[in-house]
């Protein structure tokens, strides 16, 4: 049995309608998540986990020549990235039931770490960003995928508005990209768009101390320069 954190998440959507999460998600999610996996140009041998892999939406992104671990509190959306990987003979992928907010994992472990579409689900995000911070090696890249609260007022009011309804299926609107790296020794290398119009903003970052923000601006993430740069 995995260890669970006090207050794990249960989300309707993700444990009841594990079944319907593709066919609902998929078509706002995949190539995203596809090309944020694949522009990193993962080496061979690289160990990499996903945090919240969910019903293996992005596991065809990744290469054969890396060892993957993918976790996910739902043994339901396990199940059916399980199939995926049964079905495709992907022996570099594995499965473990496991909750974000409490890695079973060693210290410094992993080259790469994902967390995609997850980190407003859970009860408790420092947590899990910590949890992220303490498996990944001090040269690790980590990509976060996420919905952020906008810092346009019109934009904030609608979603914030939406967040007592979101919540009821698991995930919460009003969380910043501020909340996530200003209390973590994240340095910020890329925040950017897959589009102009998109809602979700992609984060990569490494484990060294911050040295300045990518917040300036209007925060929604619209840019795709070095952290020093952007600071300016």
């Amino acid at each position: 049995m995995p260890k669970i954190a006090p207050g794990s998440h249960a989300s309707k959507t993700y444990h009841q309608f594990a079944s319907y999460y593709e066919a609902v998600f998929a078509r706002f999610f995949r190539d995203r998540i596809h090309h944020a996996i694949r522009s990193l140009n993962i080496p061979a041998n690289a160990q990499v986990l996903e945090v919240g892999v969910g019903t293996g939406l992005s596991l065809p992104a990744y290469p054969a020549h890396a060892e993957v671990t993918g976790i996910d509190l739902s043994a339901k959306m396990l199940a059916h990235a399980q199939d995926k990987i049964d079905e495709n003979g992907w022996s570099h992928i594995h499965l473990r039931e496991m909750d974000a907010q409490n890695l079973d994992f060693a210290d410094a472990q992993f080259d790469y770490v994902f967390a995609f579409h997850v980190v407003s689900v859970v009860p408790d995000h420092d947590r899990m960003i910590g949890e992220i911070l303490r498996v990944a090696k001090p040269d690790a890249i980590i990509v976060i995928i996420n919905h952020f609260r906008s810092k346009r007022r019109w934009v904030s009011k609608f979603t914030d508005a939406l967040d007592p309804v979101t919540r009821r299926l698991g995930w919460r609107t009003t969380l910043g990209l501020e909340d996530i790296v200003s209390s973590h020794p994240l340095e910020v290398q890329r925040v950017y768009k897959s589009s102009p119009a998109s809602l979700f903003t992609v984060v990569q970052a490494g484990k060294q101390a911050v040295q300045g923000s990518l917040l300036n601006g209007d925060g929604d993430g619209r840019t795709d320069r070095p952290l020093t740069q952007q600071a300016r």
